[in-house]
């Protein structure tokens, strides 16, 4: 049994790793929740929704902080919660959908107002793609994602992740080609 000292030294040990983990997770919400909030937004088109998801996002992390072995595997390791919890959010409920073109999802960055409008040109031929064409590619250009881990977020085989980055690269640049009187608008 342990003595007094023992159980101080005890609750000590608990309270620093506490500390710790609370410092681990603060850490992890500062750096990422961004990135998360803006995959929920792309994924449900819906403000609230998106902040809904992070937040669970958020809490089941908190509450699994310790499988997390490798900090560099934390974003592809919270965006498949993120994932996850979607997917539960049709299980539970169907909530009516906002078009994505109505509602604009501000950049943290000022951009110039031509860069604007090709942002918005290049996402709207993104956005026509077939989504398991558009996942991985939007992985891969916004959130920097290597095939393998693209493959782990997307639950696939990796060989597949590649090949649909590929179709997906050769749609986009069709589609960028074939535009050619949206190119002119967007030029002048």
């Amino acid at each position: 049994m342990l003595g007094r000292f023992g159980k101080k030294k005890a609750a000590s040990s608990v309270s620093t790793d506490m500390i710790s983990k609370q410092r681990r997770y603060e850490s992890l919400v500062r750096a990422l929740h961004g990135d998360l909030f803006r995959y929920a937004y792309w994924l449900c088109h819906d403000r609230s929704v998106a902040d809904d998801l992070v937040q669970e996002t958020f809490l089941r992390a908190w509450k699994s902080l310790d499988s997390l072995k490798d900090e560099k595997a934390a974003k592809a390791w919270l965006i498949t919660i993120l994932r996850r919890e979607n997917a539960r959010r049709f299980e539970r409920k169907r909530f009516d959908l906002t078009d994505i073109d109505d509602v604009q999802v501000a950049d943290s960055t000022s951009a110039s107002p031509e860069q604007q409008v090709e942002d918005l040109w290049l996402r709207q031929k993104m956005a026509q793609l077939e989504p398991e064409y558009r996942e991985p590619l939007l992985l891969q250009v916004l959130y920097g994602f290597s095939g393998d881990e693209i493959a782990t977020v997307l639950e696939l085989n990796r060989n597949t992740v590649m090949t649909r980055l590929f179709r997906a690269r050769n749609q986009l640049r069709d589609a960028l080609e074939i535009d050619p009187a949206d190119r002119g608008q967007r030029n002048g």
